[in-house]
Formats: structure tokens, sequence, C-alpha cells
């Protein structure tokens, strides 16, 4: 049978009355769960793993998926809302759909953050049906030096995100990765940079981190300020989803998040999050006037958006095609399989047809459910904004605290987040970049153990390390954008010299 009779024979799983329950149940549980800081995809399919014992194994994997793909949506409406990135996918959203928020364009945000996601999720899917198999070999070519060239290449990608003072955000992104190497060392398995606190063990987490930078600073901010200025500009009905002018401008980049979202959620490890931040500073090199970027331009919203969907759906691919979970969520969904006594692998698609096809026409399904879903319920969310602010940072401040102790159940947690609050307070006030130093934190564990196990598998030569097709094309990459970073600074430095004519 060719691949879409197959697909129609899903679509009739799919669509029963109970699948669609689930898959509804599904969307608006993930929803939830990336707009509530801390509780996040995997958290939720544990909690739920017990009572989908009594599903049958279809019905309760539709759920599962609803959860992963609605919770990418979820985590970008308190990030443009309060700036609190429900999920770590998130926190690229923050830098300019907060600013569009301020200025009374919650409303158009959120409408072109749900049509990116389901454009993204919808054309990730289209992926996932057609090229699955082929995809998945592809992406087992990645290692250690991959991971490390990976990292390197986003480090100097992203370093200076926001454009403001390069010297600055160097500095930041260098700080986050002095972060990163809080916890065990990755050859030694010592701990590290502790100082004999053992909640420090594991490091520092990247949420909790974001949490505090972003939202807890920006609430010490906002009370800094006189109410005037922290208030956020009013909104009428008509100003709830974006105009004409918004719609053409997201068209393009939202195109071009889904493609890189796609190809980055292929690769192990947290595509996801980086296919958002670069597609952030894609959108910024391609879209003019760059004096506007910081201050709530639609185009960074929906670029990265998109990307983090369409990632999303790739990473189902090595999971359903060769039982390989890429990350964390789909390593807890492929506990759902295994709950049901399915392996997911290349004989899924043999041995249990029915689960395999109708998975993915539900993914279809459950993305239209997420459009309808969010679509309407923009108004509800943008008037949020309404309330005051003397009431609603209270409330915010309360979720950020009880998200940051879900995480772990930790007290630890919550004495890093009200020191990573004030130190984004006083960044903001110092005009340093926040997202610079998340970056630095993101990738400096990535970047430390690529490059530790990368050199133990090339023996130690970096220039094995350069010589391989994948890591060698990242590597030279960075280096070439390095060098010409430095001819440029040499050039405008010398064009600024005055010139001197010859003495008379």
């Amino acid at each position: 049978m060719s691949t879409i009779d197959l697909l129609l024979q899903g679509f009739q799983a799919s669509l029963m009355p109970e699948c669609l329950l689930a898959a509804a149940v599904g969307v608006t549980l993930g929803t939830i769960a990336g707009i509530l800081p801390g509780l996040g995809i995997s958290g939720t399919i544990a909690l739920l793993l017990p009572i989908s014992v009594r599903l049958s194994p279809l019905t309760a994997l539709i759920m599962f998926c609803g959860i992963a793909y609605g919770a990418m949506y979820g985590g970008s409406t308190t990030s443009i809302l309060v700036n609190v990135p429900g999920e770590a996918t998130s926190v690229v959203t923050c830098i300019e759909g907060y600013q569009m928020a301020r200025r009374g364009r919650a409303g158009a945000a959120l409408a072109v953050a749900a049509i990116g996601s389901f454009v993204a999720g919808t054309l990730g899917i289209v992926g996932l049906t057609f090229f699955a198999p082929r995809l998945a070999n592809a992406a087992l070519a990645f290692g250690p030096p991959e991971y490390f060239a990976i990292a390197c290449f986003g480090l100097v990608v992203l370093s200076n995100l926001s454009g403001k003072s390069f010297l600055r955000s160097l500095l930041m992104v260098f700080v986050g990765i002095m972060l990163g190497t809080v916890g065990l060392d990755p050859t030694s398995a010592i701990q590290r940079f502790t100082f004999g606190i053992d909640e420090l063990g594991g490091g520092i987490d990247f949420i909790i981190l974001v949490m505090g930078l972003f939202g807890l600073g920006e609430i010490l901010d906002s009370i800094g300020r006189p109410a005037e200025e922290s208030a956020v500009q009013r909104f009428r009905f008509r100003e709830l989803y974006p105009n004409l002018s918004e719609l053409k401008r997201s068209a393009a980049p939202i195109a071009r998040g889904s493609v890189l979202g796609f190809f980055m959620g292929l690769i192990p490890g947290p595509s996801a999050t980086i296919s958002t931040f670069l597609s952030y500073a894609l959108e910024r090199k391609l879209v003019t006037p760059p004096e506007t970027w910081g201050e709530g331009v639609i185009e960074g919203v929906a670029g990265p958006e998109a990307a983090n969907n369409s990632a999303s759906s790739a990473q189902m691919i090595p999971l359903l095609s060769l039982g390989i979970p890429f990350t964390s969520s789909t390593a807890v969904l492929m506990s759902g399989f295994m709950v049901h006594g399915i392996a997911p692998g290349p004989l899924l698609v043999t041995t249990n047809p029915e689960i395999f096809w109708g998975l993915i026409a539900s993914m279809y399904v459950g993305n239209v459910m997420l459009l309808i879903l969010n679509l309407p319920a923009v108004g509800l969310f943008a008037s949020l904004l309404r309330i005051p602010m003397r009431i609603l940072m209270p409330v915010v401040t309360i979720i950020i605290f009880i998200g940051g102790y879900a995480l772990s159940y930790s007290l630890a947690d919550l004495v890093m987040l009200f020191v990573f609050g004030v130190l984004g307070y006083l960044m903001k006030i110092a005009n340093f970049d926040l997202a610079s130093l998340a970056i630095g934190l993101f990738l400096g564990p990535m970047l430390e153990r690529g490059l530790v196990q990368g050199l133990i598998i090339c023996d130690g030569s970096f220039v094995t390390l350069f010589s391989r097709p994948l890591a060698g094309t990242f590597l030279w990459l960075a280096v070439a954008i390095i060098g010409w970073g430095i001819a440029r600074w040499a050039w405008n430095g010398l064009r600024a010299c005055p010139q001197t004519g010859p003495s008379a």
C-alpha cells in the first residue's frame, strides 16, 4: 500500500470519538503545561502515565503527543504576556513578544504564535510522514565532535543576539559558560565549583535561570519604575488580532523557521531551543531596519515560534523510526510506548501499523485542534493585561516560585531563582544582555562535553576534529564568521581614521 493509503487508514483510526477526545485533552493539558513555568512536557506526561494504563495504546499515545506539541505553543503565552518563559523553547520569544505586549499588541503576538505553530507543526508532520526513515538514519551521524562543533557555531552566531554592545554581550556569554561548569565534571564525575553545597551538584537549572533573569528580574524592574512607565498600554477589541501588514511580515519568517526547526530537530539534544535562537538571529540579519529590534518586532515572534514547533515534530522521527529518544520529553514519551508493551523503532510500522499511522494522523488533527483552541482564546489571554499591575505582578511572582519549586522540589532552587532575579534586575539597569547569559549557560555544558568526548574519539587531535565532514563544516563556518567580523572591525577602524594629506 502507498503512504497515502496508509495515512488515510490512520485518519480512520484517529478520528474515532475516543481518539478525538484524547487529542483534545492532550493539547489542552499541553497548553496549560507550557503556560505554567516548571511543569513542562516530561512532568505532565509522567503524571498521566499511571492513568493511561486503562486506555487503549493508540488513545494514550495520542494524548501524550498532544501534550508534547501543545506545550510548545503554551510556553509562548507567558513569555509574551509577562516575560516569563513557560518552556526553554520560549526564552527568545520574550525579547520581542513582551515588548509587543507592552505596546498593546499582545493579541497580535499571541495570534501569530498560534498561526506559526500550526503551519510549522503541520509542515513538520508532513516531513515525518514521507521522509522519516531516511532522515532518521542521517540523524545518527551526529556524535560528540558534531555536538561540540554545533555549540561553537551557535555561540559565534548568537553571542550578540540582541544587537547591543558586542563586548558586553561577549562578557555575558562567558559568564554563562562559567555558570555552566558548576556541578559534575563530565570526565571524572567530581563535583566542582559547588562550594560544598550539595544542591549545586547537579548544576544550575536552565529554567531556573531564565525564570529568574527574565521573569523575576522584570517584576523587580517594574516595581522600580513609575506606575505610568510600568503599565502595559491598553488595547481595543479590534487590535486583538494581527493586521494585514503583520500577517504579511510574518509569512516569510514562519516559512524559514519551519525549515530551520525541522532540520535542527533531527540533531540529538536540546535542538528545539537552539533552533529558536538561530531563527531569531537569522531574522535579525534578514529583516530591516535593525534598530527596531528589541522594541517588539513581529518577525522575532513568528520565526522562533515556528522553529520550535517544527523541531518538536522532527524529534518524533528518530523516536518512531529508530526507537531512539533524542530529548528528555521524547524519552518520557517512549516510556508511554513501553507501558503499553509497544516498542518504537524500525519494526513499529510493520508490527503495529495502526499505531504508527494512527499516531501520525492524530498529529494533523491535534494541530488543527490547537489552532481552534488558541486563536479564540487570544482575547482571554490578552485581557489578563487589563489587570492592574499591583495585582498581576504579585500573582505572577507566586506562580514563578511555585514553578521553580515544582522542578525538583528543592528550596535551593528557590534561593537561586531569587538570586538570578536580582541579577537580572541589576543587569537590566546596567544595560547588559540577558539573552547572551542564557545562551552561554545553555550551550556551555554541550560545548564542554562535546570537546572532551570528541577529543577522546579523535585521539586528542584537533586536526581530526576539523576534518570530520559535519563537525568540520560547522567549525570552519564559525572560523569564517569570526574572521569576517575581525576584518569588518579593522576596515571600519581604518575608515574612521582621519585622512591626512601630504604637507605643503
